[in-house]
């Protein structure tokens, strides 16, 4: 397990020893199970190759050690400042949307804002659990009124690929699959005016999507908890989107002052 992750990272024997400060020669005999490795040392090598707590908690456990990360349900009383730190964000970023996610993408909660992108998806695709990235490519979801649609995908699936990079998770990887050969909606949304993307010059990549209420451009910044040593903080993201242009602010802002974005 080692050995994969860190092959998974491009790193030598030699390169993992000087980051960790010990001798390439102890790598390859922890490697090939000549040593065992002490609890500590594993918990130093994992931090060196950044191994998210979930898959620390399973090294150990191959090593035949107790797992060290908690792994809390965010409703749990042990999470409670984390849970209202996200509900803040989250209400705090009105009247532009955002949305808590965990490590598959699945919704977690939203904010009111949120309910202005899903007014015009099928109620029955809004049913829980809800994968975002899913909803936001679906022939029937979000896909038929993203303007930028083939650009919205490529982006969507290079970071879900980054992803899968960096956690070797197959849940993800399936995901990647199944989004990859999806169907391309028909009769998807046009472009109603001229294209904006070359304003970001290639820095972020906006969504254009095509709402009852006018064409709102928007891009996004992700959230995360710094040093968390529960599982469930460290996998749980807040996806914050914010207006492209100033016409899509505006909107936003009316469509708040007069209470026409419906609750998600």
């Amino acid at each position: 397990m080692l050995r994969v992750w860190r092959q998974r990272r491009s790193l030598s024997q030699l390169d993992l020893a000087c980051r960790a400060d010990v001798s390439a020669r102890h790598v390859s005999f922890l490697e090939t199970g000549r040593s065992k490795p002490s609890r500590e040392m594993l918990l130093h090598l994992s931090e060196e190759l950044d191994i998210p707590l979930r898959e620390r908690n399973a090294l150990l456990i191959a090593a035949g050690f107790a797992p060290v990360y908690s792994e809390e349900s965010l409703d749990a009383p042990a999470l409670r400042a984390a849970r209202e730190a996200v509900e803040l964000v989250l209400s705090g970023h009105e009247p532009y949307p955002a949305l808590a996610v965990d490590r598959h993408w699945t919704l977690i909660t939203a904010n009111r804002a949120v309910g202005v992108l899903l007014a015009d998806v099928p109620p029955e695709l809004l049913q829980p659990p809800v994968n975002v990235l899913r909803l936001s490519l679906h022939p029937d979801g979000l896909g038929r009124n993203i303007v930028n649609l083939e650009q919205w995908r490529a982006h969507v699936l290079t970071r879900l690929q980054r992803q899968i990079d960096a956690s070797a998770d197959e849940t993800l990887a399936a995901l990647h699959k199944e989004l990859r050969e999806g169907a391309t909606p028909s009769g998807a949304a046009q472009p109603t005016g001229p294209a904006r993307e070359q304003d970001f010059a290639g820095v972020v990549v906006p969504m254009r999507l095509k709402t009852r209420y006018g064409v709102l451009s928007l891009f996004s910044t992700t959230t995360v908890f710094g040093t968390p040593i529960d599982i469930t903080l460290s996998e749980l993201a807040i996806e914050s989107f914010f207006p492209a242009d100033r016409p899509t602010a505006e909107l936003l802002r009316r469509l708040a002052e007069n209470g026409a974005r419906a609750d998600a």
